[in-house]
Order: structure tokens, then C-alpha cells, then sequence
């Protein structure tokens, strides 16, 4: 894999880091100790990533070296394991080739979520609600916080339209790619005779803003 050298330094970061936060000179300035255990946990979940991907690529070094054994059922487990551990390294390196991308400045941010039904009637509504609710079992995954700040349902038990804010740690970053247009093609339950629709669902995610000061 490439960054392989990139992400030694990361870990080596990573550590230093770690070690500082024990510091007593370091936990009794809280500033310093703010900045170094925030930059810590900003490198946690690369360095998390990259100790996977290396235990992997152990793992399929040893695989490959027992391909040269004699033995047919030795040769048979290293095929297995190989063909259990390449698909998982690639699956993380394409995580941590997305956790080096350059960081958006709002990525830290609080979001606004905005979900308005679009076209589609009583199903658009229905769907407005179930992405809604998917979005809030995935805030309690995260462990972030949900507050609804208002809110209309329809008369069919979906959703016209809802605003919430979401807080917790960095946020915007997983979410800032939903916004848009969602769409749905299926037979709602508000249909009897068993007719496709296809209904859409915006969603529009907002970093939320600094605190500014106005002197008037």
C-alpha cells in the first residue's frame, strides 16, 4: 500500500501525542492539554486503521509463506485465509485513503438537518419519516445528540418536513454528503392497486455557524 511512510509518521504522531497527555506539566496547562487531546483524537481513527491494515498484512504474509509448505490441507488454509484476509485490507485501505483526504474546516462543525418531502404526496411523506428515522439510529450509533427543533407530520404518519440539530463529534464530516435529492421507487402502502411510484425526499445538511459577536 501506498502512505505506508505517511502513515508510520501518523502513528509515530499518534504516540507522542499519547505520551504528552500523561505529562503533568502538559494536564496542568489546559489549553496545551485541549490542543494535544484534540490533535490526538483527530489521528485516532487513521492510526486505528493503519494497526488493522498491518495486522492484515501479516496475516497474508504468513498465508503466503505456507502456499510453499508440502503438505495439500496447509496449502488449502493458506488459499482460505487469503482469500478472507485481501478483501478486508482493501476494504480498509480505501478507509484510511479517505481519512487522509485534505480536511473540510467544517468537518468539526454541529450540523442543521433539514428533510422536506418533495414529489410523491402521502408516500414522499412516509419516506421524509423513514429516512428520518434512519438518521436518528444512526446519531445513537455515533452516540451524538439530537434535537428536534421543529417539525410536520401528515396525516398518513410520515413527514412534510423536519429541521433538527445534530451535535457530537465531528458530525459534519459524516453527513455533509447527504445532502440532495433523495429518491424512492416502490409500491407504497398507500397504493391498491399495486402501482410503482417514485417519490423524492430533500435533504439539505448545514454546518453549524460561529458565534460572532455584534457590537450595535
Amino acid at each position: 500500500m501506498q502512505y505506508v511512510q505517511r502513515l508510520d509518521g501518523i502513528e509515530a504522531r499518534f504516540e507522542d501525542l499519547t505520551r504528552q497527555m500523561t505529562d503533568p506539566q502538559i494536564i496542568n496547562d489546559n489549553d496545551t492539554y485541549r490542543k494535544v487531546s484534540r490533535e490526538q483524537s483527530e489521528l485516532g481513527e487513521v492510526v486505528s486503521k493503519y494497526r488493522d491494515w498491518k495486522k492484515f498484512n501479516a496475516d497474508l504474509e504468513g498465508a503466503r509463506q505456507m502456499l510453499a509448505e508440502d503438505d495439500p490441507e496447509i496449502q488449502q488454509m493458506a488459499r482460505d485465509d487469503i482469500a478472507r484476509v485481501e478483501p478486508e485490507m482493501a476494504r480498509i485501505e480505501d478507509e484510511i485513503k479517505f481519512l487522509l483526504l485534505p480536511k473540510d474546516p467544517n468537518d468539526e462543525k454541529n450540523v442543521i438537518l433539514e428533510i422536506r418531502k418533495g414529489t410523491g404526496g402521502d408516500e414522499a411523506s412516509l419516506f421524509a419519516g423513514e429516512l428520518f428515522r434512519m438518521y436518528l439510529r444512526y446519531a445513537e450509533t455515533r452516540r451524538w445528540k439530537v434535537e428536534i427543533i421543529s417539525s410536520s407530520e401528515s396525516s398518513v404518519g410520515g413527514m412534510n418536513e423536519v429541521i433538527a440539530m445534530i451535535s457530537g463529534n465531528r458530525v459534519y464530516s459524516q453527513l455533509k454528503y447527504e445532502s440532495g435529492v433523495h429518491r424512492v421507487q416502490r409500491v407504497p402502502s398507500t397504493e391498491q392497486q399495486g402501482r410503482v411510484h417514485t417519490s423524492t425526499v430533500t435533504v439539505a445538511v448545514l454546518p453549524e455557524a460561529d458565534e460572532v459577536e455584534v457590537h450595535i
